[in-house]
C-alpha cells in the first residue's frame, strides 16, 4: 500500500500547568517483565479538520490529572521500575497526507500491507537513562478531512482499560468538557510487595530475549456479524441450558479451528492464554478511574487430539471452567504463593503451541471522540512474532460485529485455517 506522509512538526507536549514531581512506585503487576513493552495501534477517524491542533491542546490538558504519563520510567536498585514525575511530556508528531482515506479503504485491509512506519511517531527522544516517553502519538491529516492517530503506549503504566480511559479523557477535553467522566486514580499499592524479596527477584528482572522461532506468522482476519454471534449463543443455550459470552464463543472456535488447521502431532499439549481483568476481585474493588495494570493470565492446557475431537460446546465449557478458578489463582498470586513456589504465571511457555487471545472491543477505544465522532476502526500492530495471537475487536463502522485479527499460523497452515474459519461463518449463516 503506497502512502506518502509528510511530517511537519515534532516535539514534546508538556502538561498545560505545573504538576507534582517526585517518584511514584508501580505495582507488582506493572513490574512483571512481560509488560516491559509498548503497544502500537492505529485509530482511524472519518472526519476531523485541524485534528492535530485540537488533540495536541487536549493532550496537554489531560497530562495535568494524568501527570505520571508525562514522566519517565526509571529502574530502582532492586530492578523494579518506578515513575519519575518529571513533567517532560508526551511525544507528538503532526503529519499530513495528500491522499484520501477512502483511497486506502480506511486501512481496512486483509493482508496487513499498511505502512505503519509512516503513520507511527518517529525520532522519539530518550532520557539520560535511555527511557522513551510513555505516550507517543502521531496525528496524520488526510486530504479528505479524516485523520489517523498512530499511538505508541507504555504497557508498564497502563493496561488496555487504562489506555482507553486516558484517550477518552483527551477526547472529553477536546470536546470542551470541564470535568472528566472518570478522574484518574493511581493506587498502585492495591496489594503489598512480595514478602520475600530474595525469592521475587527473578519475577522482577527483565527476561532475556527468547530464541527466535523457526516459523513466520501470517496475518488472517475473521469477521463475524452480530447475527452470527447471537446464533452461536442460542445454540449453546439450547444444548446446555446455560449462557455463554461472545468472547467464549470466539475463543473456543479460534483455539479449536487453529489446532485442527495446524494438525499437531498426537499428544501435543496446546495452550490457550488470555488475561482477565481483576479490578473487581480485590477487597475492596479498585475504584473507577484506576488506570494501571490489574489483570491475571488464564491458561488452559489440553492435548491437541482432545481439541480436534471435542465439540465447540465442550471447548467453551473448558474455558468457562478455567475462568471460575480465576479468583483463587489471583488470590494465590496476591499472597505471594507463586513466588514462593518459584512460578511465574505471567511467563507461560512460548512457541507455536501457545495461542494468545485478547478482547479489545470492550476496552473503550471505540468510544473515543475528539469532537467528530468515534473511530471508524482501530488496527492493532503486531508486536512479538513468537506467540501466535488473536485480537478480538469490532468490525469497522458502520458494520456491527466482531473482527478477530490474528497472527497465529505459518504459511503452510494459513489456507487450512482460512478454510475452517470460512466454513464456521457460512454454517452460522445457514442456520
Amino acid at each position: 500500500m503506497a502512502l506518502s506522509v509528510f511530517r511537519s512538526s515534532r516535539g514534546l507536549v508538556t502538561p498545560v500547568q505545573q504538576t507534582p514531581s517526585g517518584i511514584l512506585e508501580l505495582s507488582v503487576i506493572d513490574n512483571v517483565p512481560v509488560l516491559r513493552c509498548y503497544t502500537r495501534t492505529l485509530h482511524v477517524f472519518r472526519h476531523g479538520p485541524e485534528a492535530s491542533k485540537v488533540i495536541r491542546e487536549a493532550l496537554s490538558k489531560a497530562l495535568v490529572p494524568y501527570y505520571p504519563l508525562a514522566g519517565r520510567l526509571k529502574e530502582s536498585e532492586n530492578y523494579q521500575l518506578q515513575v519519575e514525575c518529571s513533567g517532560e511530556g508526551a511525544w507528538f508528531v503532526e503529519a499530513s497526507s495528500d491522499c484520501t482515506l477512502d483511497s486506502v479503504n480506511y486501512f481496512d485491509n486483509t493482508d496487513l500491507s499498511i505502512p505503519y512506519d509512516e503513520l507511527l511517531p518517529d525520532q522519539v527522544p530518550k532520557s539520560t537513562q535511555g527511557m522513551e516517553p510513555l505516550v507517543q502519538m502521531q496525528v496524520t491529516q488526510f486530504a479528505c478531512g479524516g485523520f489517523v492517530i498512530g499511538l505508541i503506549f507504555c504497557h508498564t503504566i497502563c493496561d488496555g482499560l487504562g489506555s482507553a480511559q486516558f484517550l477518552n479523557a483527551v477526547g472529553e477535553l477536546a470536546r470542551g468538557l470541564e470535568h472528566l467522566s472518570a478522574e484518574p486514580v493511581w493506587q498502585r499499592d492495591f496489594f503489598p510487595k512480595p514478602p520475600q524479596p530474595a525469592n521475587s527477584v527473578n519475577l522482577l528482572l527483565p527476561n532475556l530475549p527468547p530464541p527466535m522461532p523457526d516459523y513466520r506468522l501470517e496475518y488472517v482476519n475473521v469477521d463475524i456479524t452480530i447475527d452470527q454471534v447471537n446464533q452461536l449463543k442460542q445454540e449453546f443455550h439450547e444444548k446446555t441450558g446455560q449462557t455463554c459470552s461472545a468472547f467464549e464463543i470466539v475463543a473456543a472456535n479460534f483455539w479449536s479451528l487453529r489446532t485442527r488447521a495446524v494438525n499437531f502431532k498426537p499428544n501435543t499439549e496446546v495452550r490457550l492464554l488470555f488475561f482477565a481483568n481483576c479490578r473487581q476481585l480485590l477487597d475492596p474493588p479498585l475504584p473507577k478511574g484506576f488506570y494501571g495494570n490489574c489483570f491475571f493470565p488464564v491458561t488452559i492446557t489440553a492435548p491437541s487430539e482432545l481439541l480436534k475431537q471435542a465439540s465447540i460446546i465442550e471447548v467453551i465449557k473448558l474455558i468457562q471452567e478455567a475462568k471460575t478458578k480465576l479468583p483463587v489463582e489471583f488470590a494465590k498470586f496476591k499472597n505471594g504463593n507463586y513466588l514462593k513456589n518459584g512460578k511465574d504465571p505471567f511467563a507461560p511457555p512460548l512457541g507455536y503451541t501457545t495461542l494468545f487471545i485478547s478482547e479489545w472491543g470492550r476496552l473503550g477505544f471505540n468510544q473515543v471522540d475528539y469532537g467528530w465522532g468515534p473511530p471508524v476502526h482501530m488496527v492493532p500492530i503486531p508486536g512479538s512474532g513468537i506467540i501466535p495471537v488473536g485480537i478480538m475487536g469490532s468490525l469497522p463502522l458502520p458494520k456491527k460485529g466482531i473482527r478477530l485479527m490474528t497472527w497465529c499460523v505459518e504459511e503452510d497452515h494459513r489456507q487450512p485455517f482460512l478454510d475452517l474459519t470460512t466454513k464456521l461463518v457460512s454454517e452460522s449463516d445457514d442456520n
